[in-house]
């Protein structure tokens, strides 16, 4: 008896998902949850279990491709021993040289579909718009491509297009299924949609500078490929080495385009002395370590004093939606864990309303597997105010760009000893610098400053609340 493994649905808004590294290879034998594949989503990394026990007797989508949820990805049989027909290890895998985007064939489009360029453009005299979907669509009817558009973009996609009073369905849409990507409607805002409603060809060309480049798809002309990400960067002779973007990459890529081009950015700095927190740290850390095995850095202590700076100026924990501004009334921290890989920011769900010792237990837990690729997709959604940190590298400050749609994020620069000067005399203090990116659209610099300054009078004092 076989069963098949299908992409997982792994949240609300999340449509499809790209198959980054199968663990297990056809013929391998498999144990009813032993991780069996890894997916990229737009929200997380994860390795997939597999549903049953058996053998893998086939592997339906590549690594490197992108597929819609509930699509079957493999097979696997009941029994011990290795299917006779078993395709060869090597056709699982496409070619190293193939870029990771590369999609499997779209699904089949209804019959009386207009071409590409028909579609973008403004109905001919005499022919109905698009038509919207209604909830009682007859069963079986077969959806229009602008239907799949609506219904398969993302909610962020949506919110972006009701922000600058866009219809979706003039957007040629590059996903599954003509699924309108937040790289599309960006592009689409970014040249005003003239360009892309007249000619979706040409306006590939003029978005090439605001867009991160993509790699081509096996399937596109090489003109084609050219004009959108621009000339080779490199001539005939030079020693280069080409590799595609992972697909972490390529989401980082596009959510920090989009950041830029969504808010005003603005970020002030800070000096904050870390002396006093730093010696309760010290009679703080064997105890949580021995009596609770956690391991107490200066992340949870920072993240105390910023609840006290967002109780005090609530505007950085809020969103701007249109004309208005969303205060949220939840504070949920995300922490940016880096990764080998790339960098992903889980959350601390209602961190206001935790101990020290459960914010460090939080931080060290969601840390932990965001590294393992244990993290669930609604533990890196739902963050209101995000805490980044070059530090632990070294880096004295950094300019973070805002994780939408959020309106400040902090950067903790390295604490280390300096010399500074006190009441004329100078002292070794441990000293610290904090860099807070904002969105100058709804928060003023003074409002900035104010609130560096409460997050700074804080640590300093080393005045927490349990």
């Amino acid at each position: 008896m076989s069963e098949e493994v299908k992409m997982p649905q792994m949240g609300e808004s999340i449509a499809e998902g790209t198959i980054v590294k199968w663990l297990k290879q056809v013929g391998d034998s498999v144990k009813r949850d032993e991780p069996l594949f890894e997916i990229s989503t737009d929200k997380v990394d994860a390795e997939i279990p597999a549903p049953s026990s058996g053998v893998l007797s086939e592997i339906k989508v590549a690594e490197g491709q992108t597929v819609a949820v509930n699509t079957v990805v493999a097979v696997i049989n009941g029994g011990e021993a290795k299917p006779a027909a078993a395709p060869p290890k090597e056709e699982a895998k496409p070619a190293e040289a193939k870029p990771a985007e590369n999609k499997p064939a779209a699904p089949p489009k209804p019959p009386a579909e207009p071409p590409p360029t028909e579609a973008a453009a403004t109905p001919p005299a005499g022919k109905p718009a698009p038509p919207t979907i209604q909830p009682d669509a007859a069963e079986g009817e077969a959806p229009s491509k602008e239907d799949l558009r609506r219904t398969r973009s993302s909610p962020l996609v949506r919110k972006i297009a009701e922000e600058h009073g866009i219809d979706v369905s003039r957007i040629d849409g590059t996903g599954i299924s003509g699924r309108v990507t937040k790289q599309d409607i960006l592009s689409f805002i970014e040249n005003k949609g003239s360009e892309k409603a007249a000619a979706p060809a040409t306006a590939a060309v003029s978005t090439a500078a605001a867009a991160p480049p993509r790699a081509p798809q096996a399937l596109r002309a090489p003109a084609a490929a050219e004009a959108e990400v621009g000339p080779a960067p490199y001539t005939e002779g030079d020693r280069v080495q080409i590799e595609p973007m992972s697909v972490m990459r390529r989401r980082i890529a596009e959510r920090m385009v989009e950041s830029r081009h969504i808010s005003a950015h603005v970020t002030s700095f800070m000096e904050v002395d870390f002396t006093k927190t730093a010696r309760l740290r010290d009679q703080m850390k064997g105890d949580f370590l021995e009596r609770d095995g956690v391991k107490l850095t200066f992340m949870p202590f920072i993240i105390k004093a910023v609840i006290e700076g967002i109780k005090k100026w609530p505007i950085v924990n809020s969103s701007l939606w249109g004309d208005q501004i969303v205060y949220k009334q939840d504070v949920n921290i995300g922490v940016a864990v880096a990764l080998d890989w790339g960098l992903i920011v889980p959350v601390i769900r209602g961190a206001d309303e935790k101990s020290l010792l459960g914010i460090a237990r939080a931080v060290n837990d969601l840390g932990e597997r965001a590294r393992t690729k244990q993290l669930k997709p609604d533990e890196v959604q739902g963050g209101t105010f995000t805490i980044t940190n070059p530090g632990s590298f070294g880096g004295w400050a950094g300019t973070p760009i805002i994780n939408q749609p959020q309106v400040a994020i902090l950067g903790v620069g390295v604490i280390k000893k300096r010399p500074v000067v006190i009441d004329d005399a100078i002292a070794i203090r441990q000293i610290g610098v904090f860099g807070l990116s904002f969105d100058h659209r709804i928060i003023d610099g003074a409002v900035a400053d104010q609130f560096l300054a409460t997050v700074r009078d804080v640590i300093e004092t080393a005045e927490y609340t349990s």
